[in-house]
């Protein structure tokens, strides 16, 4: 496909191949020398990648080919990647009409990250404000949108060629989603609940269930909407409990859904505090780290930010409320349910929650005053925060490096294998415009750089991770089974502290990480060689209720340093 936009940065990888005589040990008992890192309490850094990615990065998912898709809506008109041709082959000739024309231009692009490129890929339907899931084979399945997009499905295959490109579903939504929130589910089929948006009060399956109906209505979605608000409960937040049901929370209330028998298996307590969490409000929300000591049966809930009552009506004004500093923790399984209140450094709203391979959360991107939507928000936040769930309350907290660059409405982030946090996106206004505007649209690409990465503790970071199965390379493992984990280790200066996650890359808009999941995997044993080469043996999850099927970052974390990640692929035995 021809562009007018090239940007190429090239950088190249190698890899130590390494022989090893082992001595076995339990695991996290290395027995030598403990030296317990703080690299996660340092500021970080920040990279910037591309100037001009020609796409605003309203959508985001990280594929295991280690590209990243973003793409932004059609209805913008022209974006800042203009095409040579058309969806249906027709030349764009840059006359006055082409250039008012969408479809002579890119709406989604592709992100190379080893060789920090972009390509362009083409849409049929409009994808403003939609949802989308990341299926166990790696597809994208992108769904609703607006108008032509509202009821459509459209999937992304990563291939290894680069030469894929967004393809039509053949069939369609039987409720038009714009605004909604998707989670993958446990089973067979790969089968997703989208749950809500505009005017649209009921939630419905893809594929759909055999003998349910098409699309259900859910009460709930009545119950927590504010007309004269914008909604405020759009873009729920959805979360699969290890029990196989489903947390939804929208506004300030939040459910336990069995979505097979459309019942409310509970109703916790509101949570604490005037003002909204859900969109146009705005704030996000995590299930901390799932964890095999409890057999990942404890799941606790995070919510952070939000504007506070009556911001959507004042913004509408031009006056910008200030937002929520607050956030709330609420264990959604046993029997005692209670929102845990603390917070945050500063007022925060249309913040992303991303989950760090040390099982940290960084709070990043957003404003300060203000709502979600055209010309709504104000002050921008520029630093990041970390918060470290395992600390004492007052201490949970830290301020990082603040970029230069405002990401508002539209900015998206999501977790690299390597450790850094892509950050890309921020379009306050009703197109691409760059000058006369209190936010210019913005298309420069940066990562954030956590200071776990940084090269004072590269003696201590896992290097060379391979994944083998039943003795042989590969990285797909079957539920509850064994599998070897390689690596290597600096002999000098270990620590006792070794830890194992799997995370689950979501898709990422509105501040919403729809299916974002880590859980910190059981180490049956460990063998370690004198030239610091080390075997593991770990243990994949237990069920597709703890780890829907599919992709995942496997890191090795070894005092508090993360490996680079290594894609493995959790089924069932009877899927391949």
């Amino acid at each position: 496909m021809e562009t007018q936009l090239r940007t190429t940065l090239p950088c190249a990888f190698t890899a130590l191949a390494l022989f090893l005589v082992f001595l076995i040990t339990p695991c996290n008992a290395l027995n030598e020398t403990v030296l317990v890192s703080e690299a996660a309490s340092g500021e970080g850094k920040w990279q910037l990648l591309l100037e001009n990615t020609g796409v605003v990065a309203m959508h985001m998912a990280l594929t295991h080919r280690n590209t990243v898709v973003f793409f932004d809506q059609r209805g913008s008109g022209g974006s800042g990647y203009q095409l040579r041709r058309r969806f249906n082959g027709t030349r764009c000739k840059g006359s006055r009409e082409d250039l008012s024309d969408p479809s002579c231009y890119a709406h989604s692009v592709e992100y190379d990250l080893l060789n920090n490129t972009i390509r362009p890929l083409r849409f049929i339907s409009d994808t403003w404000c939609s949802s989308g899931t990341i299926l166990s084979n790696g597809t994208i399945m992108q769904t609703g949108g607006y108008r032509d997009g509202s009821k459509r499905i459209q999937f992304f295959s990563p291939c290894v060629d680069r030469m894929c490109n967004w393809r039509p579903g053949r069939k369609h939504l039987a409720d038009e989603r714009w605004y909604a929130s998707n989670q993958i589910l446990p089973g067979k089929n790969d089968r997703v609940i989208i749950v809500g948006g505009k005017r649209a009060f009921t939630f419905e399956f893809v594929p759909r269930f055999p003998n349910m109906p098409k699309s259900t209505d859910l009460p709930f979605l009545h119950q927590t909407y504010e007309r004269n608000s914008g909604g405020n409960n759009l873009y729920p937040f959805l979360h699969l409990s290890s029990d196989g049901y489903l947390f939804i929370f929208a506004n300030r209330d939040s459910i336990l859904f069995n979505y097979r028998k459309n019942k409310v298996v509970k109703k916790f307590p509101r949570m604490p505090g005037e003002g909204s969490r859900s969109y146009p409000s705005t704030g996000s929300s995590v299930i901390l780290p799932l964890d095999h000591k409890n057999r990942f049966q404890r799941v606790e809930v995070m919510i952070c930010g939000g504007a506070t009552a009556g911001a959507y009506a004042e913004a509408k004004q031009g006056r910008y409320v200030e937002g929520q500093k607050s956030c709330g923790r609420m264990v959604i399984t046993g029997n005692k349910h209670k929102w845990n209140m603390e917070n945050m450094p500063g007022p925060r709203l249309m913040n992303d929650m991303v989950i760090l391979p040390t099982g940290q959360i960084l709070i990043i991107n957003g404003v300060k005053r203000g709502c979600a939507g055209w010309g709504n928000g104000a002050s921008p936040a520029f630093e990041p925060y970390i918060y470290s769930p395992g600390k004492t309350v007052g201490k949970r907290f830290s301020v990082l490096r603040a970029t230069k660059i405002a990401r508002m409405y539209h900015s998206t982030a999501t977790l690299l294998p390597d450790g850094r946090v892509l950050v890309a996106g921020s379009n306050p206004n009703d197109g691409y415009f760059f000058t006369n505007v209190p936010h210019p649209t913005e298309l420069r690409l940066q990562a954030f750089v956590p200071d776990y990465m940084d090269r004072q503790y590269d003696n201590q970071r896992p290097k060379n991770v391979t994944v083998s199965v039943d003795g042989s390379p590969g990285a797909v493992v079957t539920y509850g089974k064994p599998f070897r984990v390689r690596f290597w280790l600096d002999k000098k200066r270990p620590s006792n502290d070794l830890d194992f996650s799997a995370y689950s890359p979501p898709f990422t808009t509105h501040s919403i990480a729809m299916n974002q999941r880590m859980l910190k995997l059981k180490c049956r044993s460990m063998e370690r060689g004198d030239n610091g080469m080390v075997n593991a043996v770990v243990e994949a999850p237990p069920s597709p209720m703890v780890a829907p099927a599919g992709y995942y970052m496997l890191t090795v974390v070894h005092g508090g340093i993360p490996s680079i990640s290594h894609w493995v692929k959790f089924m069932n035995a009877a899927s391949f």
